[in-house]
């Protein structure tokens, strides 16, 4: 049987990044929200939208 303290162990290791969380106060949807942001300006700091930019802000 399944205490509650193991119920809440199982549904916050099973919860994803939710856009809602970007919004929320408490502790996991703040580490959601800011791990998300940060996953995000990786990926994109690779693409060509980045070095396009990169290039128009470029003086010569």
């Amino acid at each position: 049987m399944m205490t509650n303290e193991n119920k809440k162990q199982s549904e916050i290791a099973g919860r994803h990044y939710q856009v809602e969380d970007m919004e929320k106060n408490d502790q996991i949807s703040s580490g959601f929200a800011e791990t998300h942001e940060q996953v995000s300006d990786h990926f994109f700091s690779g693409t060509v939208d980045q070095l396009i930019n990169h290039q128009e802000n470029k003086t010569e």
